[in-house]
């Protein structure tokens, strides 16, 4: 028998549901695993780059503004060649958070000089 829209429609919600409650508790076990390494270790929020900066908390909504339109501006303007690819046509700039491809090959045994474009 062919399901409705409206039964796809509650299977889907039920879905999310069961997958946001996953989501809680796979995280509660990550951040179980991030205190115990805190304590172990002694970091410091500082250490982990959570503490505030100096400027940072002096710095007004519309100085805030007008970095990040200037940030926009250029990431924009740097549309260059990629610095890193690998075998599979995956690039990156080395700009923002590392992609997954990236992390996997540097997992893999690759250092990032290996992929570096030429």
């Amino acid at each position: 028998m062919a399901k409705t829209f409206l039964q796809v429609q509650k299977q889907i919600e039920q879905l999310q549901k069961e997958a946001e409650q996953l989501r809680k508790k796979e995280a509660e076990g990550v951040r179980s695993r991030i205190k115990e390494a805190i304590a172990v270790y002694g970091f410091t929020a500082a250490d982990l780059g959570l503490g505030r900066g100096l400027g940072r908390a002096a710095t007004t909504r519309k100085s805030a503004a007008k970095k990040t339109r200037k940030s926009k501006k250029v990431a924009l303007a740097a549309t260059g060649a990629p610095k890193f690819k690998d075998d599979q046509g995956n690039v990156w700039s080395g700009r923002g958070p590392r992609p997954g491809w990236f992390k996997a090959a540097l997992e893999a045994g690759k250092s990032a000089e290996e992929l570096l474009a030429k």
